[in-house]
């Protein structure tokens, strides 16, 4: 698909060739003509042809604006002063948030436009947009089949060319799955580059927010404004914010390992098929290849999703319908058999099934004579997780892996296969757990003409060696 980028319409916009408000209403044409068979936003903005002339009347007054002319999609999990925010989920139906969130309101000083939240898995809790009651956002490139999730309304309205960015949050590949899925580019930064203020929690200690964009310049574009220390995140980092724009390293200097653990005998020929015409591409441009091990791999899944779900429940206690959340009908009319009983009716009826399945799980682990045996122990294993990919990047520069086992698969075929969907973040949760970046970068399609991606890794705040291997592999892709 070829879409407009933000970086041709930048300059057209700095030539007088073409004004914010324009290009604003090319979108909201894609939009109406195209959303109805993808179901990627799940609302428009009603402010963003106010906001759009207001960047023109600032840069005609002489405002410098970097980011002028740039229209972004935010996933629903995102925080907008006096919009509606619901993490596609009944528990938040009719929810109006009270601030912003700073990486959309760093972007929106810079001149972007924000036209509408996208689509995504309630409370980010899955792997293939499913679980979301704004129904399955769905892939651009096959309707019938899923777009990947979290942030699967983000990557399917950017592949659909209905916005030049979107943002979406990756907690154990949420950015990067669903752009392989849909042939965009998803970039996971290091954990605490971007700040989480106003994204709404899933697991703290591994929720990243990313952009999502069809070119590695509209991708750094984003990450050059929303990246900084933000003193209303504690755990954001203080490390100053280099250069994405320009200035990347050159990849001929660059070596790249490629891990054995991440390729197994039965992955599909097709994304074998990717990662070899990748490390072809790099090779040209003079990269050198080792292979490395990275042998606490296959504890991952299991670390994560123990951890994952604990932190849920600790982060979703508060949606109750007294602190947060809306109340069920049932116990609004009949009373109560007591406080927990009055909050497990409005947990029952606001949380769908994916979520209440993490949140027991979480409680579970963290019970009284289950947290050394599971929480504990998934701790340790994160650990030598991190550890592994330490040792490696002393001899390497990045890691070239798939980013899926599978292309993107036929909607409502994993419903009643929990543990198979949960298999699909076996090549992304070790980043989230390891707080390094990562990218997904499309390469092809497979013998279904469905998107291919491969994950380039590396170690903390070095995502400027990724960008620009990911530029390597598009450029040549480009001309081939």
């Amino acid at each position: 698909m070829m879409n407009r980028t933000f970086e041709t319409d930048r300059e057209k916009v700095l030539d007088g060739v073409l004004s914010v408000e324009s290009i604003l209403e090319y979108f909201l044409q894609r939009i109406a003509s195209e959303n109805g068979r993808i179901n990627a936003f799940i609302d428009v903005d009603t402010g963003a042809r106010e906001a759009a002339r207001r960047v023109d009347v600032s840069l005609a007054e002489g405002t410098d604006l970097p980011l002028a002319g740039m229209i972004v999609g935010v996933k629903d999990v995102l925080a907008r002063e006096g919009k509606p925010l619901s993490c596609a989920s009944n528990m938040l139906a009719g929810f109006t948030s009270v601030f912003t969130a700073t990486a959309v309101e760093r972007l929106e000083a810079q001149g972007a436009v924000v036209i509408g939240r996208t689509n995504c898995d309630e409370f980010a809790m899955g792997s293939s947009n499913e679980n979301s009651i704004h129904g399955p956002a769905r892939n651009p490139h096959d309707t019938d089949r899923v777009c990947g999730g979290s942030s699967g309304g983000s990557a399917a309205a950017v592949a659909a060319g209905l916005c030049h960015v979107a943002l979406g949050s990756d907690t154990g590949g949420s950015v990067r799955q669903p752009a392989a899925f849909c042939g965009t580019i998803g970039l996971k930064p290091t954990y605490g580059r971007i700040s989480r203020s106003g994204l709404v929690a899933f697991a703290s200690s591994l929720d990243c927010v990313g952009p999502i964009a069809n070119t590695v310049g509209d991708v750094a574009a984003a990450m050059q404004f929303m990246a900084g220390h933000d003193p209303k995140d504690a755990t954001s980092s203080v490390n100053e914010v280099p250069n994405y724009r320009g200035g990347l390293p050159d990849p001929g200097t660059l070596r790249v390992g490629i891990p054995n653990e991440y390729f197994a005998d039965d992955l599909p020929t097709s994304i074998l098929r990717a990662v070899e015409q990748s490390k072809g591409r790099l090779k040209e441009a003079g990269v050198e290849f080792d292979e490395v091990s990275l042998p606490n791999t296959p504890l991952g899944v299991s670390t994560y999703y123990i951890l994952a779900c604990a932190e849920a429940s600790s982060n979703l206690a508060r949606y109750d319908g007294v602190r947060y959340g809306s109340r069920s009908s049932v116990s609004q009319t009949d009373e109560a058999n007591g406080i927990a009983d009055f909050y497990a009716r409005n947990r029952t009826a606001g949380f769908g099934e994916e979520v209440k399945r993490r949140l027991m799980l979480g409680t579970y682990v963290l019970s009284a004579g289950y947290y050394d045996k599971y929480y504990a122990r998934a701790q340790a294993a994160r650990r030598l997780i991190k550890n592994d990919f330490d040792k490696v990047f002393e001899s390497v520069d990045v890691l070239l892996t798939p980013v899926t086992p599978t292309t993107a698969y036929p909607i409502g075929t994993r419903k009643d296969r929990v543990l198979e969907t949960y298999q699909e973040d076996i090549f992304t949760v070790t980043a989230n757990l390891a707080g390094i970046p990562a990218i997904s970068v499309p390469i092809g399609t497979d013998d279904e003409g469905l998107p291919v991606g491969v994950q380039l890794l590396s170690h903390h705040f070095n995502e400027r060696s990724l960008l620009a291997l990911a530029g390597e592999l598009l450029s040549e892709s480009n001309k081939r």
